[in-house]
């Protein structure tokens, strides 16, 4: 009797996000338009940059530009959580990262479910910015406890979809035929519904409270709100938005432009006004959906960290209602204080790196040198600087304020409660910084083995 091959959570993964991404552009089609803006940047900056197109293609982050996305979703109930966290599983996807996003006024708690093995992102490195709304934040008892009634009622996930999660625990994968079944399901949850399950006065008394608590509760289902391309020029993308079409933020968020870019910008166009049918046939609109662009740089280590949040907190300060070009231009003085060189960044030990063999250091038949810094040195060792592959919260939360209208609570500030969130996901977080360092510490290890002609076990 043959056994049934099962299909690799890699692949589970690519289908899912490519079919995300067909029916986002079906229900937002200017995200279609910003797809085209990206690639065609993309295009024009590799083949105006060959050392870039040299190292992406080095890091294998050539073949996965194309196809990355990261998308956001925000559910209400601790079950809701939980199962998202079994849903992703079936993609290989893990919970990794706590972000506190009341700091900036947010009535939320998140994490990011992505890939974690290196050849897993390589694949499809799909990311969902996942969000659990914190009900305990609402000072009105009575709005609270109507809210909970309301998300209590519901139920985000369809029966085949619940079935099609136990069988993958079950049996350890799903078939080729039970993966495309399971993209269909799934994609339920995260499907526009122009039908609210409230009333038009409930909406409003949700809605005068925070925007987010209204877009949680008064759906059908926690429907993705934005789906997110990356791009290797987000200045240059920026500017060329109203060109096709698209209302940008007023400023892209996150570090100036840099030779060697860290961490994380991010831009997007203005959230969508939507039509929505309310209970009792009342008609409204509802502001939740837009489309955001991406720009990836290096991970940064503790003490680069440290020092990102530092001149970050110094340029809010200075840029508080500038244009985009004073933003850059006062952020771009200011981040004169972090090195703009990847071995500067290396030396100071700001970010992380992957460590691999130089052709030269293919070639010599042994090598008894130990210091990672000397190889280098020698032209025997080459360090590449490692991808971020998460998420800034401050970041995420500016992108949020700046498309649903600016305004934050300072009632929610500095509630961060990882405890309470891991208790609802069913399950630890796992810290990114590791990931990274563990990452970098495994090539400097597989380096050294080979230089000496051995095999790590």
């Amino acid at each position: 009797m043959t056994q049934t091959a099962l299909l690799p959570t890699d692949d589970v993964r690519d289908r899912f996000s490519k079919a995300m991404s067909a029916m986002y552009q079906a229900e937002v089609p200017q995200y279609g338009t910003l797809l085209e803006l990206v690639e065609r940047v993309n295009q024009e900056t590799l083949s105006q940059q060959p050392e870039l197109h040299r190292r992406l293609e080095a890091q294998g982050e050539l073949a996965r530009l194309s196809v990355e996305r990261h998308g956001a979703i925000r559910v209400g109930t601790a079950s809701e959580l939980s199962m998202l966290r079994r849903l992703f599983a079936v993609m290989g996807m893990y919970p990794v990262g706590y972000y506190d996003l009341s700091e900036a006024g947010v009535p939320v708690h998140s994490t990011a479910f992505r890939p974690i093995e290196d050849e897993a992102l390589a694949r499809n490195p799909f990311r969902v910015f996942t969000s659990l709304l914190r009900l305990e934040l609402i000072e009105s008892e009575a709005l609270r406890q109507r809210a909970e009634e309301i998300l209590a009622k519901r139920d985000i996930f369809t029966a085949k979809v619940r079935e099609l999660i136990e069988h993958h625990e079950a049996q350890g994968g799903l078939t080729s035929e039970e993966a495309d079944q399971f993209v269909q399901e799934a994609l339920e949850t995260f499907r526009w519904h122009q039908d609210a399950t409230v009333d038009l006065d409930t909406y409003h008394a949700l809605h005068d409270e925070h925007r987010l608590i209204a877009d949680v509760v008064c759906f059908k289902g926690p429907h993705i709100n934005h789906l997110t391309p990356r791009t290797l020029d987000i200045d240059e993308a920026q500017r060329r938005m109203p060109e096709m079409g698209m209302n940008p933020k007023a400023v892209i968020e996150g570090p100036p432009r840099r030779k060697c870019p860290i961490l994380l910008r991010q831009t997007s166009f203005k959230a969508l006004e939507e039509s929505i049918r309310f209970a009792g046939d009342a008609q409204g609109t509802h502001t939740a959906r837009f489309g955001e662009i991406e720009q990836r740089g290096m991970a940064l280590t503790p003490k680069g960290r440290a020092l990102y949040d530092q001149l970050l907190n110094e340029g809010r300060k200075q840029t508080a209602g500038l244009d985009n070009d004073a933003h850059q231009a006062v952020m771009d003085k200011i981040f004169a204080a972090f090195p703009d060189n990847d071995e500067a960044i290396r030396q100071e030990q700001l970010a992380y790196f992957h460590y691999h063999l130089t052709d030269a250091g293919r070639a010599i038949k042994g090598s008894a040198e130990e210091d990672i810094n000397a190889l280098v040195k020698q032209g025997l060792v080459e360090a590449q600087p490692i991808t971020y592959e998460d998420f800034l919260p401050v970041s995420a939360a500016g992108i949020f304020q700046s498309n649903l209208g600016g305004t934050q609570s300072e009632a929610y500030a500095a509630n961060a409660n990882r405890d309470a969130f891991e208790e609802a996901l069913g399950a630890k977080v796992t810290d990114e910084l590791s990931l990274y360092a563990e990452r970098e510490n495994a090539s400097k290890a597989q380096v050294l083995a080979s230089l000496k002609g051995t095999a790590l076990v």
